[in-house]
């Protein structure tokens, strides 16, 4: 999916059989009521630091039941260091993604793309061209990280130049690069899904498209209806927005040429991180090469020399940059925050991890998914305490992984017991676990796709419509018994399911 691969046999599932679920559930309860009373009392301030405490504090209350029930600290903190360690790639990608922005808006990359897009794109077709761009991204890349941090990223500043709703762009953004994510095989989840559920990648995406073709169709059709609704207010001004731009930025189609490299590096399997890096560095030149005057400008320099223009790329790179323009509103798009920016969202993720480490340490984890897993006898049933076990598993664990992994061990045999396929599972693995994650502000996913598009989890997640109605269609077709694959005959798998 995103930014690292995952290795399934080292994900060890913690039982503590002492552990009832009442006691697994204090820590998720307090959690979320202590941030639902956050996010009442800060607004969109909340992830600036206050969120990050109320989940240290969680794993304080989840460190306080561990201890009645027996779990000693250093398990704990061992479990937090597994936890923090397997999102170090994550935390390099973000630092990365920060400097690329800065370097991306100083070599007039994102300025480029805006302006040609004002050009192609006008707002009632926006939406809509929002969730096809980013799904092709996103199958060539298999990335909905790669495809938010450099198409993503162009696509909130026209939306912005357009007067277009930040939250429906970024909700589109994100529909567009999660199904990308699920279908393309290079994708690490669409990879680890099937390995954990026991069935090849292949044979998983074919049935996969089941569920997710009407789900991105139903996407599709609810973003050009809402294209239609639009106000183009903004597009009165395009002239004078694209003026401005040509005014401050040397826009050629050359500057095109680092995206493409980017792209073609992730499609050659090119780790993300190196492909971030080798962006940032191309775009650093390109800077020299095409902008050198903005160059001086961050510099803060009065001549362009080596120094000014090492100060000037590591500026871009590091910390905020400002690109005045005659337009203000021009002048608030063009600005990154470079590493420094995204430091915010790494603390984020880490207090999330130290949570999530305690939670599985005590064997919260396991014991919510086991008691999920015993409330339901139907095949329906089983269906749906999957969905409801990834869920829970992307609010209390904050990984995507651990939403795939832990599911996806516990629930296999009861699948195989019921005579369904294992398709059946990684298929629910993926409607539930992958594409939720960026819907829960305090998760990995949602971290860094807020932190990446600069647009608040609350303000999207109504938007992000292929990604909250996935988990809804995998149960619609299981209520409806849609393309169900059974490992015995039809017939004698009907029998068993009107004996129970």
């Amino acid at each position: 999916m995103n930014n690292q691969a995952q290795d399934p046999n080292n994900e060890n599932i913690v039982e503590n059989i002492e552990l009832s679920i009442w006691e697994a559930l204090i820590p998720v309860l307090i959690l979320v009521g202590l941030l639902a009373f956050n996010v009442y009392a800060f607004g969109d301030d909340a992830l600036s630091g206050s969120n990050q405490f109320i989940l240290l504090i969680g794993a304080a209350v989840a460190a306080i039941v561990g201890a009645f029930n027996k779990v000693a600290y250093k398990t704990m903190l061992e479990e937090v260091a597994q936890n923090v360690k397997s999102t170090t790639g994550a935390l390099l990608i973000l630092l990365m993604v920060g400097a690329l922005a800065g370097t991306w808006l100083l070599s007039g990359i994102i300025p480029t793309m805006i302006y040609y897009g004002l050009q192609i794109l006008n707002p009632t077709i926006f939406l809509a061209a929002c969730v096809v761009i980013c799904a092709v991204i996103s199958i060539a890349t298999g990335s909905s990280w790669t495809t938010s941090a450099t198409v993503g990223i162009a696509l909130i500043g026209i939306a912005g130049v357009l007067d277009v709703s930040l939250g429906m762009t970024a909700g589109a953004v994100l529909s567009g690069a999660y199904f990308g994510d699920k279908l393309s095989p290079m994708s690490d989840t669409t990879n680890l899904a099937p390995a954990m559920a026991g069935t090849d990648l292949f044979t998983h995406i074919k049935y996969m498209t089941i569920t997710t073709i009407p789900t991105i169709t139903v996407t599709l059709i609810t973003f050009i209806i809402i294209g239609f609704t639009l106000d183009p207010k903004g597009a009165a001004d395009t002239n004078i927005i694209l003026n401005s731009i040509d005014q401050t930025f040397t826009i050629t189609p050359w500057l095109f040429t680092v995206p493409i490299i980017v792209i073609a590096l992730i499609i050659k399997k090119t780790p993300p991180l190196i492909a971030l890096l080798a962006g940032t560095l191309l775009a650093a030149v390109a800077a020299i090469i095409f902008q050198p005057d903005l160059v001086l400008l961050v510099s803060g320099g009065e001549t362009l020399n080596f120094i000014n223009g090492y100060k000037g790329i590591l500026n871009a790179m590091t910390v905020q940059t400002n690109i005045p323009t005659d337009n203000a509103l021009l002048s608030e798009l063009f600005s990154a925050k470079g590493m420094s920016g995204m430091l915010g969202t790494i603390w984020l993720i880490i207090c999330a991890m130290v949570f999530g480490g305690i939670m599985d340490a005590i064997g919260a984890l396991a014991r919510i998914s086991r008691a999920l897993l015993s409330l339901f006898h139907t095949t329906f049933g089983l269906f749906a305490s999957t969905v409801a076990s990834c869920l829970a598993l992307n609010l209390t664990a904050s990984d995507q992984y651990l939403a795939i992994v832990v599911p996806g061990k516990m629930y296999s045999k009861a699948f195989a017991d019921k005579g369904l396929a294992p398709e059946n599972l990684s298929r629910t693995l993926e409607d539930a676990g992958t594409v939720t994650s960026a819907l829960i502000p305090w998760n990995t996913c949602g971290a860094y796709q807020s932190g990446v598009l600069g647009v608040p989890v609350i303000d999207y997640l109504p938007f992000a419509i292929f990604n909250w109605l996935s988990p809804f269609t995998t149960l619609l077709f299981a209520a409806l018994n849609i393309k169900i694959k059974m490992l015995r005959k039809k017939g004698e798998f009907a029998e068993s399911s009107m004996a129970e």
